[in-house]
């Protein structure tokens, strides 16, 4: 901005004498010789904001605009006076936010570029600061961000920068508020430009040997891209190599925290843009991966081991990136393809990040309602959630007792989304997402705990204080929110989401419940509410596309909680109830087929097409969906007469017919038996439908003494 006071040599009244001219001036003549006097004014940035307001009132944008396209300079001045003069009234223009967000400066954008771009010399070096101000300015303002991408300035900036030209210090700082409001636009419209400043940017940063070097560490995360994976592109390859290089210099270097912590920052931003693809193979990398974890973790116990309310506040960014390092050297440790560590390095990463994730588990039990949302407290949730998903035997005690805190903060996060949801949302942004308001706005934090709380569920000390914290309530309506949430994903073909992936999850917990707390599922109310999406949920879902895996955990939970519960609605056989089971024996019934059968010989049993992708997540599910079916026979009169309608009995028992019993492994055998038998003892139709099918005979070939004995039975 310019500054304030008079006009030199002139004072004050000269330049009130000067507007007055050029609001009654009669010819260009007269206005130029006016202007000529204000713009000496401006230049000398002693103009304060109110005499601003009166040239433009007596000037407007017209007479610069005029001056901006002026091709033929007064005589004996230089040749671009007359564009210099219009830039220099535009610029002082630019310093009211109202007049920088004008569509009069606005549409200037390009002239803006191309100025930039043309070829300098002293006397066009004014011209560059104007347009640099003029041009931060407009970033300044609402509407500017995109205005500037959409004209092409990323580019123009870029090119300047990588010219070395004046102010292309100026241009990299354009560049960074650019980025730092759209990222994602800026790299899908000019991703060349922006790698060539990468480029530069990352081979400056190699070989600086001075403070530039931990300067640029500040810089360079703003030209990561997380909307580009740089890995796949020669030139974006190139960088990460020398960044890494570059860091590999810093961190084995013996260097105070301040040179310490911009390099983590810079290590975690490109952990989050490409994981750890940015590290090379070989025992350089994995040196340097562990020394990354090793100095993350030290970093985390330093701070929060006895935290200090101030220390914490002040290093809470570096932290953060901290827990970005550590969330890779779990993912590393468990990596067994392809691993960057060795062996011996995993088991001392592993036992350096336990002592760091102690200190985690300590600042959090530390932490007061007050300060819930804080965003630090999210991020540890987050990466303590993360810990907890892959290592279950360590830290058991300490995470019992965080457990009720654990409960508390998801359920206060939780419930304040749902409020949020519920209040109408600014046009443009999901819940204010990429904006100042979203960050304050609740975040998730059950999805990051729920891995944890499934291998949790599974054990009788920690399930015992989950249920008493009243979890089971809470993770249903998540499951709630979470289904309403896939039907909106689901009207569009997207890839396995964070949604459906938290579904499962929640499946699994459950399961866990139905198994060993059966008592718990009978008692509390949330569990009837389940059931009743469960069973609406499932015929939807089972004919989708590409979601098998979720269709078979709601199958396999609804097929066991209806074991448990025989609700009314379940025994009475109501139309919801009705077509869950019709869907839950279609997708039992259509896993496996006979491969290779024809007339005289036999084939082998297999795997359907349509499962093969997905048989891995969904054998175990299989298996158990076919207990839990056999046990609802004898409990819903209704059942058999399901199974005779969609044809399945005919179906297995010509399968079974066709292919060689060695094909059929002993699990499978015992899953088809506990539903032919149970059918068999409580259903004549079904029990006729078999023996007409040689059922005595395959059962006996199969040895399915259970079923044989039932078949035989009066």
């Amino acid at each position: 901005p310019r500054g304030m006071a008079s006009c030199p040599g002139e004072g004050r009244p000269a330049l009130r004498r000067c507007l007055a001219v050029l609001r009654e001036a009669s010819s260009d003549s007269e206005q130029l010789a006016a202007l000529l006097l204000v713009t000496k004014a401006v230049r000398a940035g002693e103009v304060d904001a109110k005499t601003r307001r009166q040239i433009f009132d007596a000037i407007g944008f017209t007479f610069p605009s005029r001056l901006l396209t002026s091709r033929a300079p007064p005589e004996g001045c230089p040749e671009h006076t007359f564009q210099a003069l219009g830039l220099t009234l535009l610029a002082c223009f630019c310093t009211d936010p109202e007049l920088a967000g004008h569509s009069q400066i606005l549409n200037k954008i390009p002239t803006f570029n191309d100025i930039l771009l043309a070829p300098g010399n002293a006397d066009t070096s004014s011209m560059v600061d104007d347009v640099y101000q003029c041009l931060a300015a407009v970033l300044a303002t609402p509407r500017g961000p995109k205005e500037l991408v959409s004209k092409g300035t990323v580019s123009a900036l870029c090119q300047a920068y990588v010219s070395r030209g004046p102010g292309s210090e100026r241009a990299l700082r354009l560049l960074v508020g650019l980025l730092a409001a759209a990222e994602a636009k800026c790299w899908q419209r000019d991703a060349p430009h922006l790698l060539a400043v990468l480029s530069q940017l990352s081979n400056d940063f190699l070989n600086a040997e001075d403070v530039s070097k931990f300067e640029l560490c500040e810089v360079l995360p703003r030209f990561i891209p997380l909307s580009m994976p740089l890995t796949q592109d020669a030139q974006g390859s190139e960088c990460l190599h020398r960044l890494y290089k570059g860091l590999a210099n810093i961190l084995g270097s013996k260097l105070g925290q301040r040179q310490r912590d911009p390099a983590l920052k810079l290590a975690a931003c490109l952990v989050q843009a490409c994981g750890s693809d940015w590290i090379p193979a070989g025992r350089a990398g994995s040196k340097f991966l562990a020394l990354l974890v090793n100095l993350a973790c030290v970093e985390v116990r330093l701070i929060l081991e006895e935290p200090d309310p101030t220390d914490v506040e002040d290093k809470k960014e570096v932290i953060t990136a901290c827990y970005v390092l550590i969330e890779m050297g779990i993912q590393e440790c468990l990596n067994e393809e392809k691993p960057l560590l060795e062996e011996v390095q995993k088991v001392q990463l592993l036992r350096i990040m336990e002592e760091a994730f102690g200190a985690v588990i300590f600042y959090l039990r530390q932490v007061s309602q007050e300060e819930l949302h804080n965003p630090f407290i999210f991020a540890s949730v987050r990466i303590l959630g993360a810990w907890m998903a892959e290592e279950t035997s360590s830290l058991k005690q300490e995470i019992c007792e965080l457990l009720p805190f654990l409960v508390h903060y998801a359920r206060k996060l939780f419930e304040e989304g749902e409020t949020a949801a519920s209040l109408p949302q600014p046009d443009g942004t999901l819940h204010g997402l990429g904006s100042s308001e979203g960050a304050r706005l609740p975040q998730d934090a059950l999805r990051f705990l729920l891995p944890g709380f499934c291998h949790l569920t599974a054990e009788d000390k920690p399930r015992d204080i989950l249920i008493c914290e009243g979890a089971p309530a809470l993770l249903c309506e998540y499951f709630l929110k979470q289904w309403q949430l896939l039907l909106s994903e689901l009207s569009s073909p997207t890839p396995l989401t964070s949604t459906e992936m938290s579904l499962q999850t929640l499946c699994g917990i459950f399961l866990n419940l139905v198994v060993t707390a059966p008592d718990l599922i009978r008692r509390d109310k949330c569990f009837s509410s389940l059931m009743d999406v469960l069973l609406k949920s499932l015929p939807f879902l089972l004919p989708q596309k590409d979601h098998l895996v979720l269709a078979a955990n709601i199958a396999t939970l609804g097929l066991m909680m209806a074991r448990i519960l025989a609700s009314p609605a379940v025994l009475q056989g109501t139309r919801p109830a009705k077509e869950f089971f019709g869907a839950a024996i279609r997708f039992l019934a259509e896993a496996h087929t006979a491969r290779g059968a024809a007339v005289g010989r036999r084939g082998t049993m297999a795997v359907s097409p349509a499962y093969e992708r997905a048989w891995a997540d969904v054998r175990e599910l299989w298996l158990l969906g076919m207990q839990a079916l056999a046990s609802c026979v004898p409990l819903v009169p209704w059942l058999p007469h399901a199974v005779l309608e969609v044809r399945w009995l005919q179906g297995l028992a010509e399968m079974l017919a066709q292919v060689t019993p060695a094909s059929v492994d002993f699990e499978l055998v015992a899953a088809f038996q506990g539903v032919l038998a149970e059918l068999a003892a409580v259903s004549k139709p079904c029990k006729e439908l078999i023996l007409s099918h040689q059922g005595q005979e395959w059962a006996n070939l199969y040895g399915m003494a259970v079923l044989e004995q039932r078949l035989s039975e009066q």
